[in-house]
């Protein structure tokens, strides 16, 4: 499975950005897509997550800020980054997880390339 996302930049504080993820390949389903972001020195951390049926989960420090959605139709994940801070200055990567189109449908775990989001102060 392939991940192709889209939607990182430059932006000031308090500004905002839409990051878009869109998985392709031999998909039977899709349970969770979600956002990580790693900043330098620092380990990769969970931003935000969807499920199939729409349930979420945020990281406390995006709570308010962040939105995730996805389109199941068309495996596309989105992050809404509303009042961006400083500190959300990171490499943010697509992450899903659901089971290949295959005999056995074999789970799968794919990964996005990242997409950088700088927030200047």
């Amino acid at each position: 499975v392939q991940l192709q996302a889209s939607g990182g930049g430059l932006v000031q504080t308090g500004g905002s950005l839409r990051l878009s993820c869109t998985a392709s390949g031999s998909i039977f389903s899709i349970n969770i897509m979600g956002w990580y972001r790693q900043a330098p020195g620092k380990q990769r951390e969970l931003v935000a997550a969807i499920t199939s049926d729409g349930s979420t989960g945020y990281a406390d420090s995006v709570k308010g800020r962040f939105t995730v959605s996805r389109d199941n139709a068309k495996n596309t994940v989105h992050l809404q980054m509303n009042s961006l801070k400083p500190e959300d200055t990171a490499v943010y990567y697509c992450n899903t997880r659901g089971r290949y189109y295959n005999s056995n449908y074999d789970p799968f775990d794919s990964w996005g390339r990242g997409t950088l989001v700088t927030v200047s102060s």
